[in-house]
């Protein structure tokens, strides 16, 4: 009984074993609000807006498919949460949240979530990851060829979004965490979810989707600005731990200008009508995000910034969409 007892505990947090109990209720509704914070809610918007880029640009080729969208959304949610999980794991145990660290706290870090159980919802959203990936790659192609390539992606999604910080290796500690956001945030998440659509690739939407990953990797940009000291001092090399805080705020600026300024050159490429430009309207907002890098330095000033250009790039997605669909 012992033993059995003891499996359980690994696999589910142990106020589940109370529930008859006054004590373990009140338990149990800190460890859901636990767990909705190492989710990080905040991150989602940004995770679903290379999706809307992909959706909507099948859309404009009269390709859209509901069934095989709202697939293409939940197994990307669930890859983001994914991830934020295993990114909570892999900090602490690597040393980059610890007591002194400035920002918003981390589940394992305050000791709310241990590690067995943080373990255990990372092969929980690793299976239900993989079987939504499955349903919708099934709903697209049923068993074809396509179905084994995009499989293979999706494989490799999964184990991009837990080595980023955890394992033995993270890449995310080696300064590769912008590359990795860049492919997936874009044409990986953009290219892959029109084509199980439309069926076909066509080069110049590349443009727009590298626009969506550019502005992915300006909100990691962001973060690990905010994290530069803690990072350093846990070994590490962010993008910009490696730069400098100075040379990262520059970074940022070119990924902001590049990331508008390849989409406006896409759509000038493709001109059908006035309405394809509403997605400037997200210029000021990556104006005050910008300035706001640059300005601020503390943890506190600059924590509001990271969801503002996550939402901006969102509005982005949005506006982009509405116009092309208008025209």
């Amino acid at each position: 009984m012992g033993n059995r007892r003891k499996f359980f505990d690994f696999l589910l947090p142990s106020s589940y074993f109370h529930l008859n109990s006054i004590t373990s209720l009140n338990t149990q509704e800190l460890k859901i609000g636990s767990w909705i914070q190492a989710f990080r809610l905040r991150t989602l918007p940004l995770a679903l807006s290379s999706i809307g880029m992909g959706g909507f640009l099948a859309a404009s080729h009269n390709a859209f498919s509901p069934v095989v969208f709202l697939f293409c959304c939940l197994t990307t949610l669930l890859l983001q949460i994914l991830s934020n999980l295993a990114n909570d794991y892999g900090d602490y145990v690597h040393g980059a949240d610890h007591l002194d660290r400035k920002g918003p706290k981390r589940m394992v870090q305050s000791g709310q979530i241990s590690l067995i159980q943080m373990k255990s919802a990372l092969f929980l959203f690793t299976f239900l990851s993989l079987v939504s990936g499955l349903f919708l790659l099934y709903t697209a192609f049923g068993f074809s060829s396509g179905f084994l390539i995009f499989l293979v992606l999706g494989i490799l999604a999964i184990v991009a979004a837990i080595t980023y910080t955890a394992g033995n290796k993270p890449y995310g500690y080696a300064g590769l965490g912008d590359l990795s956001v860049l492919l997936f945030f874009g044409p990986v998440g953009v290219l892959g979810t029109y084509y199980l659509q439309a069926r076909e690739f066509s080069p110049a939407i590349l443009l727009p989707a590298i626009s969506c990953g550019l502005f992915a990797v300006a909100v990691l940009n962001l973060n690990n600005i905010r994290d530069i000291e803690s990072d350093k001092a846990a070994g590490k090399m962010s993008v910009p731990v490696r730069l400098g805080r100075n040379k990262a705020v520059l970074y940022h600026w070119i990924l902001l200008t590049s990331g508008i300024s390849l989409t406006v050159f896409y759509t000038l490429n493709n001109y059908r009508s006035p309405f394809q430009f509403i997605f400037l309207i997200v210029i000021p907002l990556l104006l005050i995000n910008g300035r706001a890098v640059k300005r601020y330095t503390t943890s506190a000033q600059l924590d509001p910034y990271l969801k503002q250009m996550a939402l901006t790039t969102l509005l982005f997605v949005l506006s982009f969409g509405a116009g092309n669909l208008l025209s």
